[in-house]
């Protein structure tokens, strides 16, 4: 009998999920509980978790940085490590900062920083359409604007030279590493966001090398990446013309490597 033709009770749920593999049973079932609008819809949210959708996407909401950002199917899922790089951007930027989020995904980087900063401009860009959708959402309450495109061709050519903190959590995940990842990951995100080629830094090279012109002088260029692609990282933003250093959280086993802009170099020209 199909676990949707009766009411689940919470002990149920727990059940159904542990059966399922999810570790967090009992944490999964009361969030999927307090998420459904209606009783009849819980049962419909277990069959999906069940299924392998990631839990965000059964919830329909990820929590990163104290903020609920919605999450649709087909986009990158928020990882808490990536908080590590928002309290980084935050610690950086001076009051009223022009910010800006490339590879942004859900644009949970983006919202995280318009509502922790004072009074930013913040801008958003992806290459997916259905990324630039969620992103608008999440955006919206915070007046951001979201751009469609690839990389710096998706920012309006007014940001040149006045962006002061530029964050990207580009894909970085090695290719022969796709399969190695979760199936919440390797199933149902796209691989766009996931696929760094061959050493997993294909994406990283070209963000990293076309930063410096839309910085502002002292500006800050924040790539999240690996601890075992951070030198390699490094070495690229340091070719980019920026001035490099690498900042890690163990505690969240994060790394980013954060590039500055020096002051007194003319970036007008390209």
């Amino acid at each position: 009998m199909s676990a949707s033709s009766s009411p689940l009770t919470l002990p149920a749920i727990v059940t159904r999920l542990r059966a399922a593999g999810c570790v967090f049973a009992e944490d999964e079932a009361e969030l999927i509980v307090s998420t459904a609008r209606v009783p009849g819809e819980v049962a419909a949210m277990v069959d999906r978790r069940v299924a392998g959708l990631p839990l965000e996407h059964v919830l329909g909401w990820a929590e990163f940085y104290g903020l609920r950002v919605a999450v649709e199917p087909g986009v990158f899922v928020p990882r808490p490590r990536t908080e590590f790089l928002i309290s980084q951007a935050a610690a950086l930027a001076p009051p009223e900062a022009v910010v800006v989020d490339l590879c942004c995904g859900s644009g949970a980087m983006a919202a995280a920083l318009a509502a922790t900063l004072d009074r930013p401009e913040v801008h958003a860009a992806d290459i997916d359409p259905v990324a630039v959708r969620c992103a608008r959402r999440n955006l919206a309450p915070y007046g951001g604007r979201v751009h469609e495109g690839d990389l710096y061709e998706a920012l309006p050519a007014a940001l040149r030279g006045r962006v002061d903190v530029l964050v990207a959590s580009p894909p970085y995940v090695p290719t022969r590493a796709i399969g190695l990842l979760p199936p919440e990951a390797r199933v149902h995100e796209p691989h766009m966001a996931l696929d760094g080629g061959a050493d997993g830094l294909d994406v990283v090279r070209r963000l990293v090398a076309g930063a410096a012109p839309w910085l502002a002088p002292g500006g800050r260029l924040l790539v999240e990446t690996s601890e075992r692609q951070a030198r390699t990282t490094a070495e690229a933003v340091a070719r980019g013309g920026l001035v490099p250093r690498v900042a890690a959280s163990g505690d969240l086993d994060a790394t980013a490597v954060i590039g500055t802009r020096p002051a007194h170099r003319d970036w007008s020209g390209g």
